[in-house]
């Protein structure tokens, strides 16, 4: 599941990543690729009948550089569920998505899910992806791509 806003700069890394899954990995029937764009929401949908997830998403104010790449469980970021119902309404994250998810799907919520986060400055009204954030992008392709050939060799 990829993340970000298209017209937002690096903000669309996520979505650069899932752009170069899907002309890596096409008519590989057994790996979901989601495009989720700003729509956290839908992760509610997405998660049930998946056995492992992989999101990627930027991230702001690090203090690390631009294009800097981290890799954690998702059970490091998740934000705990807020009992406001216009959360619902008014949009949220991913990772409160998780969160409700969790709570919603129980037994049904998959177990391994890693969260790829790069490092991001610029997000203003502009279609390219900074040199930086682009380079780990690619290696977060290289690194998912990597992962896949050791499930399937094993």
């Amino acid at each position: 599941m990829g993340f970000g806003n298209p017209v937002r700069s690096d903000d669309a890394i996520g979505i650069y990543v899932i752009e170069q899954l899907r002309q890596t990995l096409v008519g590989i029937e057994e790996i979901s690729i989601f495009d989720m764009g700003t729509a956290a929401f839908e992760v509610l949908f997405k998660l049930e009948g998946h056995d492992r997830i992989i999101l990627i998403d930027a991230v702001l104010n690090t203090n690390e550089p631009v294009g800097t790449l981290f890799k954690l469980p998702a059970e490091e970021v998740l934000r705990a569920p807020q009992d406001d119902p216009m959360v619902f309404l008014h949009g949220m994250k991913w990772d409160q998505a998780l969160s409700y998810a969790k709570k919603i799907l129980r037994e049904n919520y998959p177990e391994d899910i890693q969260v790829y986060l790069i490092a991001i400055e610029n997000t203003k009204l502009e279609v390219d992806l900074s040199e930086g954030v682009k380079q780990a992008g690619d290696k977060v392709v290289t690194l998912i791509l990597e992962e896949l050939n050791q499930l399937e060799a094993s």
